[in-house]
């Protein structure tokens, strides 16, 4: 698991994870679900999804202006 400040947290329990991202007021996002043991990382949900929309629509807006 890795923590809100982008540090690893070591392997623990999902109760205990849960239990973190409650105290921290923040969503336990399964970052990579294929790895043994899977990897979950403390973050605001929300604000993940919203870079990732901003960044997916600056790599489309420079795709069209490089033709």
């Amino acid at each position: 698991m890795i923590d809100q400040d982008g540090e690893q947290a070591g392997i623990v329990s999902i109760q205990e994870a849960l239990h973190m991202a409650e105290q921290a007021e923040l969503d336990l996002v399964e970052i990579s679900p294929n790895a043994e043991p899977p990897v979950c990382r403390i973050m605001n949900y929300g604000k993940f999804l919203y870079e990732k929309s901003k960044t997916a629509k600056e790599q489309k807006k420079n795709k069209k202006s490089c033709k």
